[in-house]
């Protein structure tokens, strides 16, 4: 049994941790629940203990349940412990070993096997969003607190933005380039459904910039609920069929408007057993994904409008602690005209979101959020900027919380340049 688990584990990526504690104060759990099973020493500890079988794999499922996956402990390490590595081992071993109600393996063979991967599911629940939004049902629910029994639902209901229909990929290449970039756009899931928008304003901000923009039919979902879910082998199949689609085409990038999809193209490698085929193919992939602040940084962007806000800027975790964007984002904030930008207190502090973290772990999500908050609070925005779709809607549940829906708008960094720069769809 032990030789198993250290294979299953990453018993030896374990060792690299010194237990300096050089992580505790950028670990949103740990300052939040204040316990060392909620902190990432506490959690590889854990993973430790369970390889040498020194305690029970249950014994670990709270901690590493309550972990959001931001993986702010990796920047600040000094060592350079792969925490992510770790977690993940630890979250596929969890997942071998619980026991799922009948429920639990419908809804999670129903979302995964299903419903993540099929784009026109994801069309269709695109479309009953949209008719939920502009029928009036949704004014009313909110109105009304019609979900005010499930109160993680009823909050959702309020925070969630408006829609737009989607619409089917087609492979459309601007015809005018005077440009050096072309690149291939990654739509997503979520975004496609509930942000449609943002890349619609995406790909219109790079093309009337002269950039060679190409929507990619096939592309498939990225694999980032899948995985940090445990579904290690269903990644692998979105992660083949993502490389097999877009290297057919010589794209400089490969670029999208999702902090948390970026950051696992950016990691398909580590699907792959070195040495194989697919591990090149992925690095070759990998390689080449962008985030979307990325390529606006690069590109002389013509601010013909003034916007009068105070704005601060949510970065998502999976942005800056695993492409190691930092500082794209803000350079670009600050350039737009009449925008004042207003630095918060912890800025890269995790809000809470975390995939479906904020639906599955309430009130521990809610706990983090409201510490968000308070920073927010602090600096008096009437703008928050964000750069990934799951940030966005927990910093307007956050918005809607605090009473501040009247005072405080959030904005994709995509729709704030947009707006800054004329573009419309």
């Amino acid at each position: 049994m032990t030789k198993q688990l250290i294979k299953k584990l990453d018993y030896e990526a374990t060792f690299d941790c010194v237990q300096c504690g050089y992580c505790l104060p950028a670990c949103p759990t740990y300052i939040a629940f204040k316990t060392e099973k909620h902190s990432p020493r506490g959690r590889i500890n854990l993973v430790k203990m369970v390889a040498e079988e020194k305690i029970n794999i249950g014994d670990m499922q709270e901690g590493i349940d309550l972990c959001l996956g931001c993986r702010a402990c990796e920047t600040v390490c000094p060592t350079n412990v792969r925490y992510g590595d770790i977690l993940m081992s630890a979250v596929e071993v969890l997942k071998e070993h619980k026991k799922e109600s009948v429920v639990e393996k419908v809804a999670r063979t129903a979302a995964f096997k299903y419903v993540l991967k099929n784009k026109n599911i994801l069309r269709l629940i695109n479309k009953g969003m949209y008719l939920y939004q502009v029928s009036g049902v949704k004014y009313a629910t909110k109105k009304l607190n019609l979900l005010k029994p499930v109160a993680q639902f009823n909050e959702m209901n309020k925070a969630m933005p408006d829609v737009i229909l989607s619409r089917k990929i087609n492979r459309n290449i601007n015809p005018f380039r005077r440009n050096d970039l072309s690149i291939g756009f990654f739509q997503g899931c979520i975004m496609d459904s509930f942000f449609s928008k943002i890349n619609e304003l995406a790909m219109k901000i790079m093309t009337e910039n002269y950039v060679q923009v190409t929507n990619i039919p096939k592309q498939a979902c990225c694999g980032a609920l899948q995985h940090h879910a445990g579904e290690k082998e269903e990644t692998i199949e979105l992660a083949k069929k993502n490389i097999e689609a877009y290297e057919k085409y010589d794209f400089d990038y490969i670029v999208n408007t999702i902090g948390g999809c970026g950051a696992t193209l950016k990691e398909y490698h580590k699907l792959f057993e070195e040495g194989t085929s697919w591990h090149k193919r992925a690095i070759d992939f990998s390689n080449k994904v962008r985030d979307i602040s990325q390529i606006m940084g690069v590109l002389n962007l013509n601010f013909v409008n003034e916007i009068e806000k105070n704005a601060v800027y949510q970065p998502s975790c999976h942005l800056e602690n695993v492409q190691k964007v930092f500082n794209t984002p803000e350079k670009i904030i600050e350039k737009i005209p009449g925008l004042t930008y207003l630095p918060m207190p912890e800025k890269s502090l995790c809000c809470g979101s975390a995939g479906i973290y904020n639906v599955i772990n309430y009130e521990a999500s809610m706990k983090i959020l409201d510490m968000k908050m308070n920073n927010v609070k602090k600096v008096k925005p009437n703008l928050i900027i964000t750069s990934n779709p799951g940030c966005h809607i927990q910093m307007q549940l956050g918005v809607e919380r605090e009473g501040l829906s009247d005072e405080i708008e959030v904005k994709h960094l995509v729709e704030v340049v947009a707006e800054a720069c004329g573009v419309k769809i």
